[in-house]
């Protein structure tokens, strides 16, 4: 069933907050290192490769000092600003390594949605894939935010994901978490919970066991990332959710491996 996942050539990977953070406030530069290795030997293979990161806040409150994620927007957009280019800077560092181009991309809704825009987006991506560049993209915090009759936000880096894997046409989305996969009841809170190896299809009663939120750092739950992957299975694309502790980890799920949860449309196997 996942012997097609071999044959991905077009890939969106996005990572969690919680796999470049850790817990305590830390920059996990382990796993960030890692990222970078496997994303750059992918690339090697002749893959095409488009990033979607989280972090710019967590990254933020890490080279501020500051133990909560702050409250007021005004006060996360600065906190996002500084974790931005600390991030950023920490990718370039760690890609440039193993010898590996990246670009930065911060996208916004409204910049998706108008059409002139959202066709300069598209022609960027594919220009930097051409070149052999991989494309870091995060949402641009410091601007996203909602206003009366001007929605800006994609509302997490789990839709923005699903949103690039479908202007790219991507062949898969490979979602990175703090969980192996999507589970009959919450893991933590549910020893007998178990994990649903594939999905073919996004329905209420699924929706209805996405309980909990994401980390401190990130926004992102389970019901986010059905929603992305409702958005996937709608253009036909496949999406893998999986432990993102272990970057290489994007090996075996590239080498068709059962690793966390598949999400594919049945009938176009």
């Amino acid at each position: 069933m996942r012997e097609k996942l071999k044959k991905a050539n077009r890939v969106v990977i996005k990572i969690g907050t919680s796999s470049l953070v850790y817990p305590n406030g830390n920059i996990n530069f382990s796993s960030i290192d890692e990222l970078a290795f496997v994303l750059s030997d992918l690339k090697n293979q002749n893959k095409e490769i488009i990033l979607v990161s989280s972090g710019a806040i967590g990254v933020g409150m890490n080279k501020l000092n500051i133990p909560q994620r702050p409250v007021e927007i005004p006060q996360q957009q600065a906190v996002a600003a500084v974790g931005q280019a600390e991030l950023m800077n920490i990718y370039n560092h760690r890609f440039q390594v193993y010898n590996q181009k990246t670009a930065q991309l911060l996208l916004t809704r409204d910049i998706i949605e108008f059409p002139q825009s959202r066709e300069n987006v598209c022609n960027t991506l594919e220009q930097l894939l051409a070149m052999g560049i991989i494309p870091i993209i995060n949402e641009n915090d410091t601007v996203a935010i909602d206003e009366l009759d001007h929605l800006t936000k994609f509302g997490d880096n789990d839709q923005l994901s699903a949103i690039v894997a479908q202007l790219v046409h991507a062949d898969l989305l490979i979602m990175l978490s703090d969980i192996d996969g999507f589970y009959t009841a919450n893991p933590l809170h549910h020893k007998t919970a178990k994990l649903y190896d594939e999905i073919t299809e996004i329905t209420p009663d699924l929706m209805k066991q996405a309980t909990g939120k994401g980390s401190p750092y990130g926004t992102g739950g389970m019901s986010s990332k059905l929603k992305a992957a409702d958005r996937i299975l709608k253009t036909d694309a496949t999406m893998i959710l999986a432990n993102g502790k272990e970057p290489k980890i994007i090996f075996d799920i590239l080498a068709g491996k059962k690793v966390g949860t598949y999400f594919y449309k049945e009938e176009t196997l």
